[in-house]
């Protein structure tokens, strides 16, 4: 994937701006904030969390990951962490059409992905959001 230019980033900051992105954000934040010192968690930590949070889905595809974090939550919720949770996360039919090489490759990206996704998962049932 190619770099984005400083025109591309302006103009997704401009759709931001004009889409209510930043007042939504701040509405949630408020709303999770209130909610949190009701339960007893620390307001900073849903601070942080949220602003960690709107960083990676600014720099990040969002849609991709936050379909498959849903996906990820999903088999926590109902199995746990359990073994074998790469292989129910594969893409049979790209794994497939990949060549050896490339499938190893699929599975590492898998992998972080996981990881990744399973962090977030923990830090929201901490914070509990």
């Amino acid at each position: 994937m190619a770099e984005k230019s400083l025109k591309e980033y302006c103009k997704d900051a401009k759709k931001r701006l004009k889409s209510g992105f930043w007042q939504d954000y701040k509405k949630d934040l408020t709303e999770k904030m209130s909610e949190a010192t009701e339960n007893g968690v620390s307001a900073s930590a849903i601070r942080e969390y949220y602003s960690k949070k709107v960083a990676s889905d600014i720099k990040n595809s969002k849609d991709d990951f936050e379909e498959f974090y849903l996906k990820v939550a999903r088999i926590l919720d109902e199995e746990g962490e359990i073994s074998g949770v790469i292989s129910r996360l594969t893409d049979r039919e790209v794994y497939a059409s990949l060549s050896y090489e490339e499938q190893q490759r699929y599975n590492l990206t898998l992998s972080e992905k996981y990881l990744k996704a399973l962090e977030r998962y923990k830090k929201e049932k901490s914070l509990k959001i």
